[in-house]
């Protein structure tokens, strides 16, 4: 029997008392199995039972055994005093729970191979088409979307693990190895952080000899925004969730699922405590009782190590304010959309809400809520040590500030670049990526990852920075800059990054879930029908929920407008 499946009604029988039927001896759906029951309760042990905490206990169970059994599942619910079709349908919704119904376990090691722009250009499709050959058939190789690791494309994850710049052979010597996560050393840890003065700020803001007018005037004054893609002035965002009645709530956005993205994960790595120390003072300045990070599943050292470093962090007294709450995500690019995020921190699928109100009004569990991207939380320091001036002194081409690019594909030097605002593309490939790969001729780039469109080589001069690029219909969101050469056909291009939004859709509105699979046909097939593709990216754009659906269309739509030459053509591959 299915997990969804119903137990068959028992015979109708008379009481001899009004002819009502009595209670079924047996409730309805899977019954409990005893083993299953206690083996949850083993995993569970004494957790609270809440239903925002579904998703975490699917991870322990997950963790466990290796995939989501139906007498598992039911056991939980059970558990957790929730219907098991709503358990179910949670754990099925994320491309990370592996649900068993009644079938066969999966095999004990998952190889996932990212197919996205990056690793795409890198060889993923030669190793998705010879890994499995290799690995033998106790080892499932499947395909997966951005791992936000692109300057080491390609990437394969091999369980939770990551290989970098991967080879068939390093992949099957990590998959003989069998290595599990562990924390990452910080390269700052919390001592050396400390040390360099580090929480200084917090304590004065703890102290009271900081105010919470003045660090929003500061951040202000600096025209700090949202790092995270939307760009909304941060000042401005912490005096709306201020206004808003208490008790306030504050969630961290640390799930960069953008193709291309990977600047989070970086500024972690070097130094975490600067990101930890800038979400308390953000939490002290909307007076946030409790404060959600909630970090994509696709970084499990990053996520052990923020467990240990926020710990030390509590453990010296620097969060008497607010409660730090780590959230785990499981695999939906959806949930960097903050409202479906918020859905996700609440145990649920992660499917955006219709908007007003907004976040800041009605959040998390109902309450006023402030969300930030990492990025952001990050520089919070730095500006109000060194005062806005360090900030607005930046800048090019009429733009003021700095941004962190995330800068892949045909450069020789990948990576994280801390560059002035408004650099052009061609700058940051002549002075910051030393250059095209050699033998390669720049012909297009990406300048907002997947979504914020593709742009001919000939307008590589424009500033890249919010509101540079949206009448081009492209804009920079996350900053993920991905450099495309006259190797790249970019009819293949686009449908790499239609495919991606295809398989990511939360499903919730027909247009982005129908337009999304019906575009990526269409585009698959011979000749492109220019008028039929883009009367489909209409109806995307103008009634889509989210920025998802909204967005997707818009690689497409530039190949249509800046590279009409290759539309004749075949349509390629790497």
């Amino acid at each position: 029997m299915s997990i969804i499946e119903h137990a068959a009604p028992a015979s109708p029988q008379v009481n001899g008392k009004g002819g009502r039927r009595r209670p079924a001896r047996t409730p309805k759906g899977r019954q409990i199995d005893p083993v299953a029951l206690e083996e949850v309760r083993a995993l569970l042990t004494d957790r609270p039972r809440r239903r925002d905490l579904l998703i975490e206990h699917l991870h322990l169970i997950q963790d466990r055994y290796g995939y989501l059994s139906a007498p598992h599942l039911a056991a939980l619910a059970h558990e957790m005093k929730m219907a098991q079709t709503e358990v179910y349908e949670v754990a099925t919704f994320y491309s990370h729970f592996d649900v068993v119904k009644d079938g066969p376990p999966p095999p004990a090691v998952t190889v996932r191979v990212c197919d996205s722009l990056s690793c795409a250009m890198a060889g993923s499709e030669t190793l998705l088409n010879k890994l499995p050959g290799i690995l033998g058939k106790d080892v499932r190789v499947v395909r997966a979307p951005c791992m936000g690791a692109c300057d080491r494309a390609p990437v394969v994850a091999v369980g939770h693990l990551q290989t970098f710049q991967a080879t068939a052979d390093k992949v099957a010597a990590d998959v003989k190895a069998n290595k599990h996560p562990h924390a990452w050393h910080a390269s700052t840890d919390f001592a050396a952080y400390q040390k360099s003065g580090g929480y200084a700020l917090l304590k004065d803001c703890l102290s009271g000899k900081r105010t919470r007018d003045d660090l929003i005037k500061i951040v202000s004054d600096a025209g700090l925004r949202g790092l995270g893609g939307a760009g909304f002035p941060t000042g401005r965002k912490w005096s709306l969730v201020r206004a808003e009645p208490a008790p306030r709530l504050f969630a961290v956005n640390c799930d960069e699922g953008e193709p291309g993205t990977f600047k989070d994960r970086y500024y972690l790595e070097q130094d975490p405590h600067r990101f930890i120390e800038g979400m308390l003072i953000a939490a002290w300045v909307v007076e946030a009782a409790d404060t959600y990070l909630y970090i994509r599943d696709e970084y499990p050292e990053l996520r052990l190590m923020l467990a240990e470093e926020i710990a030390k962090a509590e453990a010296a007294g620097l969060s008497p304010h607010t409660k730090v709450h780590l959230r785990r995500g499981a695999g939906a690019y959806i949930c960097g959309e903050e409202s479906a995020m918020i859905e996700s921190i609440e145990g649920k699928r992660g499917l955006p809400r219709h908007r007003p109100p907004y976040v800041a009004q009605v959040g998390l569990f109902g309450r006023p809520t402030l969300e930030q991207n990492v990025e952001t939380l990050f520089w919070i320091r730095d500006i109000v040590d060194r005062g806005p001036e360090w900030v607005t002194s930046q800048g090019r081409h009429e733009r003021k500030g700095f941004r962190s690019f995330s800068v892949s594909g045909r450069v020789r030097k990948p990576g994280v670049v801390l560059a002035p605002a408004g650099v052009t593309a061609r700058e940051l490939i002549e002075e910051f990526c030393g250059g095209m790969i050699d033998g390669e001729t720049f012909k297009g780039y990406l300048p907002g990852g997947a979504s914020g469109g593709i742009l001919p080589a000939s307008m590589a001069d424009l500033p890249l920075d919010f509101g540079t690029l949206e009448k081009y219909g492209c804009f920079v969101g996350s900053h993920a800059v991905v450099i495309l050469s006259d190797k790249d056909d970019m009819k293949a291009v686009a449908l790499n990054l239609m495919k991606f939004f295809e398989d990511e859709s939360c499903g919730q509105c027909t247009p982005c879930r129908v337009g999304s699979e019906k575009a990526a046909k269409l585009m698959a097939q011979g000749p492109w029908d220019a008028a039929l593709l883009t009367e489909l990216s209409t109806a995307m754009r103008d009634a889509s929920i989210c920025g998802l659906g909204q967005a997707a269309p818009n690689p497409l739509l530039c190949v249509l407008k800046y590279f009409p030459e290759e539309l004749s053509k075949p349509l390629g591959s790497w």
